[in-house]
């Protein structure tokens, strides 16, 4: 009897850790990037990033490309380069984390896009060792979506694309095509604007037909008048990323044009509390998007990197915050809001920029440094469910007093209301000090039912100073 009981409870406890892992592995997102390497050292930045992420996000594939800048040459040496780097520095990453990919591993997922530029390379008898990679890991039997990050040229895509459209039935297309979700940084060639009108029902997040400055993306290195801009400092790059950080720090270029603009292409897709990839209009480290037709008919041709066509559907791009940063406070309460606020579309991003920046700092220190010499991310943890329903007038409360930190840091909380990522668009206060462990917030009176997200920032006392957050959606109803 004992033992029968003791086989059983065996069973059950590695069922359980089997589902346990399952559940683990099936948060991480599956990724595929396409990169112009070589065309700007931001690409070489970006992918250095991505490789101290690369525990937290599944890469699929790493395929070299061409964009407008780089138009007749691809370059997976490059890539293969920093994968040297990195893995040099794996086993100390992980005695931080666990899960980290072998430099084996990513080497096999190295592949190459055809070295044309744009359209040029998409028809009949213009498949490539990308192009092909791309179908092969959309076929595989995973639900999960597959992500396709766009640094570049999105021209491999497109071939995959027209491979799947005429060699497929439409049900088979249409299953494959379902799983895909595109963020690329702007059109980097023509085929962009292909693939959106011959694809309409393709998730797709871009800022098309323009020379950057209207992008979303930009905000991870926009230089904003009126805030601190440390963090894309070369200095602050130097100090925390560049010298003394090891194999990674020396591969790591110094900015030509702007610092990693490719990185908000799988910034969203970090498990941070915060994001939600899926909904891009609830907003994340990779900015806020709303699905909506653009409007360029006041754009000029020569304002436009790649020639303009009109959009012929819904895309997922730029959406506005009005943004009211929280500044430290010497005496009394730690924090107090800034009487400046800003409102645009890069605010989406920089707002949290310090905080993603701080975490890549973090991360650097991994590669060099024992587990107690470095710094980890605080676990915030609610005392409630994530969803909660009230009627107008009631006060609720939010809580999060069981958050813990793995150093064993002094933690901070800041609670605030994020009116753009939800139905009711009025700023809602916290009743008392908003960064305390738990908060009342009086509902508003509403004539329909409305969502509102609420935000908890918990932010470690550690260096650099780390930070994770919890979304609480909160559904009010009329009296």
């Amino acid at each position: 009897m004992f033992t029968r009981l003791l086989i059983l409870l065996c069973a059950s406890t590695l069922l359980l850790s089997f589902n346990t892992a399952t559940a683990q592995n099936l948060q991480k997102h599956r990724m595929i990037v396409l990169t112009d390497i070589e065309a700007d050292p931001d690409d070489t930045q970006s992918l250095i990033r991505l490789l101290l992420y690369s525990n937290q996000i599944e890469l699929k594939g790493l395929i070299a490309t061409t964009s407008c800048w780089l138009r007749d040459q691809i370059h997976p040496e490059s890539i293969e380069k920093v994968i040297g780097a990195y893995k040099k520095v794996r086993p100390n990453l992980l005695k931080h984390e666990r899960g980290y990919p072998s430099a084996d591993a990513l080497l096999k997922l190295v592949k190459s896009g055809k070295p044309e530029y744009g359209m040029q390379a998409v028809g009949k008898g213009s498949d490539s060792e990308g192009s092909d990679w791309i179908i092969k890991i959309l076929e595989e039997q995973d639900e999960r979506p597959l992500w396709i990050s766009v640094w570049g040229g999105v021209n491999t895509l497109a071939q995959a694309l027209h491979t799947i459209q005429n060699t497929r039935s439409e049900a088979e297309a249409n299953k494959l095509i379902a799983r895909l979700r595109v963020y690329t940084i702007s059109d980097q060639d023509d085929s962009g604007i292909w693939i959106r009108n011959n694809f309409p029902s393709l998730f797709y997040i871009v800022t098309p037909g323009d020379h950057y400055g209207s992008a979303t993306w930009t905000g991870v290195n926009n230089y904003v008048k009126g805030i601190n801009n440390e963090t894309i400092s070369n200095s602050w790059i130097a100090n925390n990323i560049q010298q003394e950080h090891g194999p990674m720090g020396t591969a790591y270029p110094d900015v030509a044009w702007g610092v990693e603009g490719d990185t908000p292409a799988f910034l969203s897709l970090i498990p941070n509390g915060l994001n939600n990839a899926e909904r891009p209009e609830w907003g994340g480290w990779g900015g806020r998007y709303e699905l909506y037709k653009p409007d360029f008919s006041k754009t000029k041709e020569g304002d436009s990197i790649v020639t303009i066509a009109p959009e012929t559907r819904p895309i997922w791009t730029n959406a506005i915050d009005k943004f009211s940063p929280y500044i430290p406070n010497e005496y009394g309460r730690t924090v107090k809001r800034d009487k400046t606020s800003f409102t645009g579309y890069k605010e989406t991003l920089w707002r949290w920029r310090d905080d993603f920046q701080n975490d890549f700092a973090a991360r650097m220190d991994w590669t060099i440094k024992p587990f107690k010499e470095a710094n980890h991310p605080p676990k915030p943890v609610l005392s409630h469910a994530d969803k909660l329903h009230v009627k107008s007038g009631e006060y609720f409360h939010l809580n999060a007093r069981n958050s813990t930190d793995p150093d064993g840091d002094n933690l901070s909380y800041l609670w605030f209301h994020y009116p753009e990522a939800g139905s009711y668009k009025e700023l809602i206060s916290i009743s008392g000090a908003e960064n305390s462990q738990g908060v009342n917030i009086l509902a508003p009176d509403v004539e329909k039912e409305e969502s509102a997200h609420f935000i908890l920032k918990l932010t470690d006392k550690g260096s650099p100073a780390l930070s994770r957050y919890k979304r609480v959606i909160v559904t009010i109803a009329p009296k």
